[in-house]
C-alpha cells in the first residue's frame, strides 16, 4: 500500500538541500528546500547515470482537478436548494461535464430565468427544490455573494425534475413537465438539452 501523500503549503521547509535536489514547485534557501506551492510532496530518484551518488529530486505538484472553478460563460449543472419570489439558490455540481470536488453556491435571479417577458417570470413556475438545472455563469460575485447564473437561453433550464410521486418527470413543452405515473403537470423553465450534455 502506498504511503499517505504529504501535503505542503508555500514556504514550508521540506528537507535539507544535502538530502535532496530542488525540483519543480520548490526553492532552496539557507541550505534547505522550501515549497513554493500548495500541493502534494513528491520525492523521486533521478536515474541519469552521471553520478553514483545522485540525490532524490523533491518537487511539489498541484492537484489539477481541484483547481477547476466555474468561470464566466461556463455552462454548469446545478441542483436547486431553495426558492423565493426573487431568486433560486443552487449548488453547482459540474462545470461542463467535469464534476467538482467541492460544491459552489449560485443564485439564479428572477430576471435571469428567461430572455423574454422577464417581468412576468415567477420563480416557483420555473424551478423547484431538488431540480437539476443547466445554467450559464454570468458573474463571479464576491466573498459574500454567490455565483450569479442565468437560464435565459433555450438550451438552459431544468433537465431533471421529480414529481410529488417521486417519479422523474417528462418535458412536454418549454414551460411544462408531466409525471408519467399520475399525469399531473407542473410548470418549469425546461431546457432544450444539447447532445453534448446528454450522458448515458
Amino acid at each position: 500500500m502506498a504511503p499517505p501523500a504529504r501535503y505542503c503549503v508555500p514556504g514550508e521547509r521540506l528537507c535539507s538541500a544535502e538530502e535532496a535536489t530542488a525540483g519543480s514547485g520548490t526553492y532552496t534557501r539557507h541550505g534547505f528546500i522550501f515549497s513554493s506551492l500548495a500541493g502534494c510532496l513528491e520525492k523521486r530518484n533521478e536515474d541519469s547515470g552521471v553520478s553514483t551518488a545522485m540525490l532524490p529530486v523533491v518537487s511539489v505538484v498541484r492537484d489539477a482537478e481541484s483547481q477547476l472553478l466555474p468561470d464566466v460563460g461556463a455552462v454548469v449543472t446545478c441542483k436547486v436548494c431553495s426558492i423565493n419570489s426573487r431568486f433560486a439558490k443552487v449548488q453547482i455540481l459540474y462545470v461542463g461535464s467535469t464534476p467538482l470536488k467541492s460544491t459552489f453556491r449560485g443564485t439564479i435571479r428572477r430576471e435571469d430565468i428567461r430572455a423574454t417577458e422577464k417581468d412576468k417570470v415567477e420563480v416557483y413556475k420555473s424551478f423547484r427544490p431538488g431540480d437539476i438545472v443547466l445554467a450559464k455563469v454570468i458573474s463571479l460575485g464576491d466573498a459574500q455573494s454567490n455565483y450569479l447564473l442565468s437560464t435565459a437561453e433555450n438550451e438552459l433550464g431544468v433537465v431533471v425534475a421529480c414529481s410529488e410521486a417521486g417519479v422523474q418527470m417528462v418535458p412536454i413543452s418549454w414551460c411544462e413537465m408531466q409525471c408519467p405515473r399520475t399525469h399531473t403537470k407542473d410548470f418549469r423553465k425546461v431546457a432544450r438539452v444539447q447532445p453534448q450534455f446528454l450522458q448515458t
